[in-house]
């Protein structure tokens, strides 16, 4: 690719005028674009902008000709209704932006908010568990979540049906901030569309994904993940051996967070993703006294997360990484030959192929547009179907 790169180890600044705010959404609206690619483009080029430029010549150098980014009209007709939905973007780097989303490894560049903003900075817990519930287990999340919202907790959950309703009901009075897996616009299930009503009330929508997404199953596991940064802790109640739920624990942990869990019996299949956890390790808890219990320990000043470091593994070269065709050609195959359905961490490629990061890392963003590697949360790549 011609032109010149930035040198940066610092994430970008937020957008200070509407075309920047314009140019950041259809850069990360862009196909093949992920959020991970969205950070090494600006750190390469400087701004939305100028990356949004790059992307044809870059796409062209792997092999995919007449490729065309988000166009400015979708991106003005998705801001025209978000604020429709009564939405605003906060952007990365952005005072309002939630400090706890930091920790990610992928920050999301930007969301779309319904409802008190200022709520995403209060201390949270996350309540998450079975769409399933039985009657035992809503109860239990309705009553967890009364509690810990009159000890000053906001409640985090995902609007599903089952716990996440009863977490929802239990925290309206005290704040509630439901975290979309579609667009802001979107309420699913439609059954919770007055339940999301009220939330807003004293609490917060947050959606990631472009206004007017139909939540589909790939949407679940990056919306757990924002569950989970978003959070204090999280409270697993009822969830089976395999579950959305495992999903945001895990993510909790990779995180750094607490995962405080409701033992239920061992018959029954909606409690069996709760014990395993316990059985590995988890904190068994029977109330809200053994949830404050159980983070008291960590009631000492909270540390200001490290931001990000999104250039990569190094400081990028001044100087474009100049690679014939054969040696472009070659090193893709043996990046491709390292690489499988199963996910391996960019590091661990990196140090696997004994090749400088400023000479992988353009080629790990040539694949990804082309389509044949995909990235995941905590910088981890397999190949694609």
């Amino acid at each position: 690719m011609s032109g010149t790169t930035v040198s940066s180890t610092h994430p970008p600044l937020p957008p200070t005028t509407e075309d920047d705010r314009v140019s950041w959404l259809r850069l990360l609206r862009s196909r093949r674009v992920g959020i991970a690619t969205f950070y090494r483009l600006m750190a390469e080029h400087g701004s939305a902008a100028s990356s949004l430029q790059a992307l044809p010549e870059i796409a062209r150098e792997a092999g995919v000709e007449n490729y065309t980014p988000c166009p400015e009209d979708a991106a003005l007709a998705e801001m025209r209704l978000g604020q429709k939905a009564g939405a605003q973007l906060i952007f990365f780097g952005q005072d309002s932006y939630p400090q706890r989303l930091t920790d990610l490894p992928d920050p999301p560049p930007f969301l779309w908010v319904r409802g008190s903003v200022a709520s995403l900075a209060q201390d949270s817990i996350a309540l998450v568990g079975a769409r399933n519930a039985s009657s035992l287990g809503t109860r239990m999340a309705r009553r967890l979540a009364e509690n810990l919202g009159q000890r000053g907790y906001r409640i985090v959950s995902g609007l599903a049906r089952g716990v996440d309703t009863a977490a929802h009901l239990g925290s309206l009075e005290t704040g509630s901030i439901a975290v979309m897996g579609g667009g802001i616009d979107v309420i699913y299930p439609a059954e919770n569309a007055k339940l999301a009503g009220d939330i807003l009330e004293h609490g917060a929508l947050i959606a990631e994904q472009a206004v007017g997404t139909i939540p589909q199953a790939r949407h679940f596991p990056m919306r757990n993940r924002l569950i989970a940064a978003l959070s204090r802790a999280v409270v697993v109640v009822e969830a089976a051996a395999r579950s959305g739920s495992l999903i945001t624990a895990r993510n909790a942990l990779d995180q750094g967070r607490d995962v405080l869990v409701v033992p239920g019996h061992p018959m029954d299949n909606r409690a069996g993703g709760c014990n395993m956890l316990i059985r590995d390790g988890a904190t068994l808890i029977r109330n809200a006294d053994d949830v404050i219990e159980a983070l008291s320990p960590v009631h000492a000043p909270a540390r200001q997360p490290e931001l990000p470091n999104f250039s990569g593994q190094a400081p990028r070269a001044a100087k474009p990484d100049r690679r014939t065709l054969r040696e472009t050609a070659d090193l893709h195959s043996q990046i491709l030959g390292r690489l499988s359905p199963s996910p391996i961490a960019e590091d661990q490629l990196i140090r696997d192929l004994c090749t400088p990061s400023q000479r992988i890392t353009p080629a790990l963003t040539e694949l990804e547009l082309d389509g044949k590697i995909k990235r995941h949360s905590g910088g981890l790549l397999t190949l694609c179907n």
